[in-house]
């Protein structure tokens, strides 16, 4: 019998200053748009976070299912 492997659902990336989260799938995705605010700061694809949110928002996804991947 096949699994379907789970694939990484945001990607996180330490920039030093700032971290960019990366939804790459569309669970990532709607899970940004409901959890963080409306006007959070965005660079390409990904969302800026300060490094003192980073970490209630990792567990926030992960707590609901979702996988991250650093990059």
């Amino acid at each position: 019998m096949a699994t379907a492997k789970h694939t990484t659902d945001f990607l996180v990336n330490d920039q030093g200053t700032i971290f960019l989260l990366t939804p790459v799938t569309e669970a990532a995705t709607e899970w940004a748009d409901e959890h963080l605010p409306e006007e959070a700061m965005h660079f390409g694809d990904a969302i800026v976070v300060e490094h003192r949110f980073i970490e209630d928002i990792v567990s926030g996804f992960m707590n609901d299912g979702l996988i991250c991947e650093a990059s």
